[in-house]
């Protein structure tokens, strides 16, 4: 009965962090190569995942990134108002992580540490530890 439950409530997050993911790259407006590159997943992958009902297996990286992903929209929201929290990630930045590159590109190049960068960064920016 617990492996029951433990299967169902993976299925339920994957489920769930995967509608989010999309949501957010839908508001951000990525393409499907931003997308999945972010995601660290093929394109034939992406296309699957981000439809109801996908069966396949998410690593705990890719868990990870989606979660920080979720993060950084939420903090994008907190701290700026729209269209800009919209663009941010999509915008070319100066700012000292990024080096004139747009967020998304550099958190593609930079993988799951620059991604929890961006994070801490937005969140320091809003007050937070």
């Amino acid at each position: 009965m617990q492996n029951t439950a433990k299967a169902f409530a993976q299925v339920d997050i994957k489920a769930v962090a995967l509608k989010a993911y999309a949501n957010v790259c839908d508001e951000w407006k990525l393409n499907q190569k931003e997308a999945s590159s972010l995601a660290d997943m093929s394109d034939s992958t992406w296309k699957r995942a981000k439809k109801p009902g996908f069966t396949g297996d998410l690593t705990k990286d890719q868990l990870l990134r989606l979660s920080a992903i979720i993060g950084i929209f939420k903090s994008l929201d907190l701290y700026f108002s729209k269209p800009l929290s919209r663009e941010w990630m999509t915008r070319p930045n100066t700012g000292p992580l990024f080096r004139g590159q747009r967020p998304i590109d550099a958190a593609v190049e930079g993988g799951l540490p620059q991604i929890l960068q961006v994070r801490t960064y937005l969140d320091a920016l809003r007050g937070g530890a």
